[in-house]
């Protein structure tokens, strides 16, 4: 609980975790979902910082996360990683694509940003 107010680290940028959870429409299968989740794991070579992409189906253990039946999770070595991901085109027109394929258009993904101690 007392993470909040933890003293920054000197001399080390931390590591983050761009962790993405998407509530897709019933309008697309399983195939375009994968070909859409594949295409973000293509970008770790294109783009400094980003050390690796990983997604997969929500088994929702704990039944608190229904809505979002899949997601992915990205590394970045740093926030100027993930700044650059960000502003990125193919990143860009994947993140329209997700919005086009989920419930509610934006409303349908959750993105927490981890920075890990």
């Amino acid at each position: 609980m007392g993470e909040r107010n933890r003293p920054a680290k000197k001399g080390r940028a931390d590591m983050l975790l761009h962790c993405v959870f998407l509530n897709f429409s019933e309008r697309y299968g399983r195939a375009e979902r994968l070909e859409v989740l594949r295409a973000i794991a293509a970008l770790v070579p294109l783009i400094d910082g980003l050390e690796a992409v990983e997604f997969g189906v929500n088994i929702d253990v704990e039944g608190k996360s229904p809505d979002h039946e899949e997601g992915f999770v990205a590394r970045f070595r740093d926030r100027a990683a993930l700044a650059a991901y960000a502003e990125h085109p193919e990143h860009r027109a994947l993140g329209a694509r997700l919005v086009e394929m989920c419930e509610g258009g934006a409303d349908g993904i959750v993105v927490y940003d981890l920075e890990l101690a």
